[in-house]
């Protein structure tokens, strides 16, 4: 398992960039913007990071970073919906949530796509799993489970 990005939703992304990089001095590591659904993403990360994004960027997804969302329409989210998750890239993502559900835990977004699963720590805590490399077939049970409570 390797450590990817927290991601936390921000009002005002102008602002929050201020604070975050000329402020906090946190560095830009790239940015995607979504005209269609409406939000922009920027990724940060510490300065003194830049040989683990080397070695991220080398294993496939960047990380570790800061994932800083910002939806287009406004929305309030209320004190406790700005941490958003943390993200885990995993060898196998079935495997992994299979473990997790023998386990006890409830698999919020099953892994239908092959990608990406989301659980909740007991904490209420959203974490994403995505899986390394290229996606997985999908398979059962995963492609037929529907999502489960909040992520």
């Amino acid at each position: 398992m390797r450590y990817l990005h927290t991601m936390l939703r921000v009002r005002n992304l102008d602002a929050a960039l201020d604070f975050y990089v000329n402020k906090l001095g946190l560095i830009e590591t790239r940015r995607r913007v979504d005209e269609k659904n409406r939000y922009t993403l920027v990724f940060l990360a510490a300065p003194q990071d830049d040989a683990a994004l080397e070695i991220a960027k080398k294993a496939g997804r960047p990380g570790p970073e800061v994932e800083l969302t910002y939806n287009w329409d406004s929305e309030d989210y209320g004190e406790a919906r700005f941490f958003g998750h943390l993200a885990y890239e995993v060898d196998d993502i079935y495997a992994t949530c299979d473990r997790l559900m023998k386990a006890g835990v409830t698999i919020n977004r099953p892994p239908r796509d092959g990608v990406m699963a989301f659980v909740r720590s007991p904490d209420k805590h959203s974490i994403e799993l995505l899986q390394k490399g290229n996606p997985l077939p999908p398979q059962e049970p995963w492609k037929s489970m529907a999502n489960t409570g909040h992520w």
